[in-house]
């Protein structure tokens, strides 16, 4: 399919064609909430154990009669209402690490793609060269460009220095090198905009 090209001042610059197999499929709900699940999930932090009655290393012997003692009947030291015993109640170990086939991840990621193009809301732009690193030159592009509310911008192999400062003060609109794109940033933003280096970078990770 062919898709037209702008510059960031929205004014043409040819078109470019997409692969089908990358921008030209049929977005499916369920594999794409797959997706966001396993990332969302990766992205969580494993709590950290404490060590219950059970786990301290303390004797177990009863160290005081039962009767006779002028203190409360405890079998052991491992007693959380010790120094060095266990703690009661505590933060139990959550392991979120789930798997996912490499190839539903693959998958995931050309739907996301392929559902922004079936919105309409995928712009390609030449590059994102700009002079000077200036917030307020650059809105102004970005008006003309008719991002949405949020918007993000997939580069090639790295961001140009400029934009990225440029942009690091526009409301809702995030960049990333084409290596860091995935499903669930693709889908949290309204539009996404890709350079030519990005389409081909993309494209290449999936043909590779």
């Amino acid at each position: 399919m062919k898709v037209k090209v702008q510059t960031l001042d929205a004014k043409a610059k040819g078109d470019i064609t997409l692969n089908e197999d990358v921008f030209g499929l049929e977005p499916r709900a369920d594999i794409l909430h797959r997706v966001v699940t396993w990332q969302r999930e990766k992205a969580r932090g494993t709590a950290r154990p404490t060590r219950e009655r059970s786990d301290v290393a303390r004797t177990g012997k009863k160290f005081g009669r039962q009767k006779g003692g002028g203190t409360a009947r405890h079998g052991d030291r491992r007693a959380p209402i010790f120094i060095g015993g266990g703690k009661a109640h505590g933060a139990r170990l959550r392991d979120f690490n789930p798997s996912l086939n490499k190839k539903i991840r693959s998958l995931g990621l050309r739907m996301a793609l392929s559902s922004k193009v079936k919105a309409g809301t995928l712009i390609i732009v030449e590059d994102l060269n700009v002079k000077a690193h200036k917030t307020a030159a650059l809105a102004g592009d970005v008006a003309k460009l008719g991002f949405g509310r949020t918007a993000l911008i997939i580069d090639g192999d790295v961001v140009n220095d400029n934009f990225r400062n440029a942009s690091a003060n526009l409301v809702g609109v995030n960049v990333m090198p084409a290596v860091g794109a995935n499903v669930y940033d693709i889908l949290k933003h309204d539009t996404l905009v890709l350079t030519r280096a990005a389409v081909e970078k993309l494209e290449a990770r999936f043909n590779g």
